[in-house]
């Protein structure tokens, strides 16, 4: 089963550009701990860091499809990056995510089968 795993924390963007060498080595130590956890039952399709959501356009529902800056919603927690996984169960995705950095809330969601002819 395929799962997209979505990282956020508040004030993200600026928490990173402020954290010492240690800090940042710390959260890189739990990336790799959830690499090696997913990659022991499973697959990382694919993974990636984001920019910042001040680098971000939104396209608005509606006639026209109205761009704007930013993000979809305006919050302080911040979305830095996600995962898209094969495991064997939500379970195991959740238990690998909990591995993630402490300070991340960590979003685990079932990818439906789609298919499109």
């Amino acid at each position: 089963m395929r799962f997209l795993v979505l990282m956020a924390e508040e004030d993200h963007f600026a928490r990173w550009d402020a954290a010492d060498e240690a800090e940042r080595q710390a959260v890189f130590e739990c990336f790799q701990a959830f690499d090696a956890a997913v990659k022991q039952r499973g697959t990382i399709v694919a993974g990636e860091a984001l920019a910042s959501p001040a680098e971000a356009r939104t396209v608005r529902p509606g006639p026209g499809r109205a761009v704007t800056d930013g993000p979809y919603a305006e919050t302080v927690e911040q979305t830095g990056g996600f995962y898209l996984v094969d495991l064997p169960s939500h379970e195991a995705a959740v238990e690998a995510a909990a591995l993630l950095p402490p300070a991340y809330t960590v979003e685990v969601r079932p990818v439906l089968d789609v298919v499109f002819d």
